[in-house]
């Protein structure tokens, strides 16, 4: 039921993997706050559900239940599909010097297809 199985597990290596992902957002922003004044709402939006992946996934760990759990992973899972929403409007709205958006929508895809895996294995 747990996204942390073993410290060691796969559990730990996902949430590894969102706190990367988030950091990045994150650093991204900071890039755009200072840069492209105009688009600061729309990076802080990506930042702020980028990070709350990992949140949502920390407290799935500690659910009550299973209902819970499930809760939770949903959360995370809606606010990746927002964080690769803002991502894709920065993504086409910046200029060629921010493209390193790209790999982070690809990684906010795959982050996506894995939560919507441990959703749909915990409902059965």
């Amino acid at each position: 039921m747990r996204v942390r199985d073993r410290e060691d597990g796969k559990g730990s290596e996902l949430r590894e993997r969102v706190f990367e992902f988030a950091c990045a957002v994150v650093d991204l922003h900071r890039s755009i706050y200072h840069s492209e004044p105009a688009l600061r709402g729309t990076s802080a939006q990506g930042s702020n559900a980028a990070s709350s992946v990992g949140a949502n996934l920390e407290e799935a760990d500690a659910a009550q239940s299973r209902a819970d759990f499930i809760s939770k992973c949903t959360i995370a899972l809606k606010e990746a599909r927002e964080a690769r929403y803002w991502l894709r409007i920065l993504n086409r709205s910046l200029s060629e010097q921010h493209k390193k958006i790209e790999p982070l929508i690809e990684e906010s895809s795959e982050l996506i297809a894995i939560l919507t895996t441990i959703v749909r294995r915990s409902r059965n």
